[in-house]
């Protein structure tokens, strides 16, 4: 089944079955729960954890938990983004460098390695280090030790490596952009975390927690999210993931009037509330079974683009019995 007809299954209202809670975490995918049980196993070893996502999935808040879990807990947590340090400054920011080493190194520079020591150090978007930096790093991942520029000192190094990655490694050493022994060295323990789109059901879970936060945050009496704003939030695609739906909800609050206390479509950024969503949803925070019913008749076949063979097989009904709630509903 395609995940868009799964979606089309999937109640407006979230009432589900079990709900998986890790940390600061709370799911309802089983998919997270699957991982919730990989970090249980993984933060108790010194092994190297690769995580692999879209941007915005929350592999920090991933990394930051396995690091909480380990027995390193009490040491720091050193995060470094790859991708946001300029090529001729990354080896001085991971290894440090001593005073007079280069131009512009007026001082002595711990690097983020030593900061971590002892702890867990967490490198986030992994496949950004140009190759003669995968060179030096892969020497420290091996031989647990590195100098700094201009040092001729050997530093010892126990440290924790989480790395992460928003791209498909195993392509990029196809394409002559990653090394194969850094990718057979990094990719010791490999955690894929899925996108928002793929755990749907995490999302009205996960605005009402936004909404909460941030209606504090700005002083609002938001207090519930009507239905036609849900099903839209449902039914987007969230490219930027977690990120992306943490970021519209905080600016749908904050245009949000004082006295208003539902949530509603217009409050939505225009690139989410341009989705052709159902007027009968609109003002309410509660749904009957008959109305949901309509809904999700009306959703599965504008979904199959109105194949009623498709839709009835779908929702797991009869052509006929389609047919008959069709005219019932004046559909």
């Amino acid at each position: 089944m395609k995940k868009s007809d799964q979606r089309a299954q999937t109640p407006i209202k979230y009432r589900y079955k079990e709900k998986y809670q890790y940390d600061s975490i709370i799911s309802y995918s089983k998919k997270m729960k699957e991982i919730f049980s990989t970090i249980d196993v993984v933060a108790k070893s010194k092994a190297t954890v690769l995580l692999v996502g879209e941007t915005g999935v929350g592999k920090e808040v991933i990394a930051k938990i396995i690091h909480n879990k380990s027995d390193r807990r009490d040491k720091r947590f050193v995060v470094i983004n790859c991708a946001a340090i300029p090529e001729n400054l990354i080896e001085s920011e991971l290894f440090g460098h001593e005073k007079g080493s280069f131009t512009g190194a007026s001082c002595k520079k711990i690097g983020k390695f030593e900061q971590a020591q002892g702890g867990t150090i967490f490198l986030d978007e992994l496949a950004e280090l140009h190759l003669n930096m995968q060179v030096k790093f892969l020497r420290v991942l091996q031989e647990k030790q590195l100098e700094r520029i201009g040092a001729s000192d050997i530093i010892d190094l126990d440290v924790r490596i989480i790395a992460a990655t928003n791209k498909d490694l195993s392509k990029e050493l196809e394409n002559g952009n990653f090394r194969e022994d850094l990718y057979y060295r990094i990719n010791v323990v490999k955690i894929q975390i899925p996108p928002l789109r793929e755990r749907y059901e995490d999302i009205p879970m996960l605005s009402k927690i936004f909404l909460e936060e941030f209606s504090k945050e700005y002083d609002k009496n938001l207090k519930e999210i009507d239905m036609e704003t849900m099903h839209i939030l449902l039914n987007y695609e969230w490219n930027g993931n977690v990120r992306e739906l943490k970021n519209a909800i905080e600016r749908s609050v904050v245009i949000a009037k004082k006295n208003e206390k539902v949530l509603m479509k217009n409050n939505l950024p225009i690139e989410i509330s341009r989705d052709n969503s159902l007027s009968e949803l609109r003002g309410k925070t509660e749904i009957t079974l008959k109305e949901y019913e309509k809904i999700l008749i009306i959703y599965t076949l504008k979904k199959v683009g109105g194949n009623k063979t498709k839709a009835a097989e779908i929702l797991g009904v009869k052509r006929q019995t389609l047919y008959n709630k069709m005219k019932d509903y004046d559909i």
